[in-house]
């Protein structure tokens, strides 16, 4: 009888667990914060729009001041920031984004196409160690020594930032 009691206790823990965690990657999605955007410590910005920002994510634009090439690192598909990114900042599905850089790559237009980080640790590394990158990370995870550019003038956190 006692193994019985047990038994159910452990299976309705179990259960509650596995639901808890069912629950919390739609949960986590949904009320993640502002998406920061990092670039390389040694580029000389503080400041981009929108526009610029667009022009950086979809290629148009090549090159930083001092013609450091721009090495675009963008998180794989699944997460919250790419899909912030594209949403806010390209205004594209997922879809129509690859199919932007399939086209852009085939017809020769750039030199370098977008490196996929598959986690915030792998962003700031390569951030970190490529001259000129660029990422976006969820602003929460920004630890010291990141540069954090401000969009329109703003910050994660700030009124008005529009990355969220």
């Amino acid at each position: 009888m006692l193994g019985r009691t047990r038994n159910r206790k452990l299976r309705l823990l179990l259960l509650t667990l596995c639901l808890m965690l069912a629950g919390l990657t739609p949960l986590g999605a949904q009320t993640a914060g502002d998406v920061a955007i990092v670039v390389h410590p040694d580029l000389p910005i503080d400041n981009l729009t929108l526009s610029e920002l667009r022009r950086l994510v979809l290629g148009d634009r090549e090159f930083w001041p001092a013609s450091v090439r721009v090495t675009l690192l963008i998180r794989a598909p699944i997460a919250h920031e790419r899909d912030v990114v594209l949403k806010n900042v390209c205004q594209m599905t997922e879809a129509q984004f690859r199919q932007h850089w399939i086209a852009k790559v085939f017809r020769a237009e750039t030199a370098l196409a977008p490196k996929i980080a598959y986690s915030t640790e792998m962003a700031v590394d390569l951030v970190n160690r490529i001259p000129g990158a660029i990422t976006f990370m969820d602003a929460s995870q920004v630890g010291r020594g990141l540069k954090v550019v401000r969009i329109e003038g703003r910050l994660p956190g700030e009124k008005g930032y529009d990355l969220h």
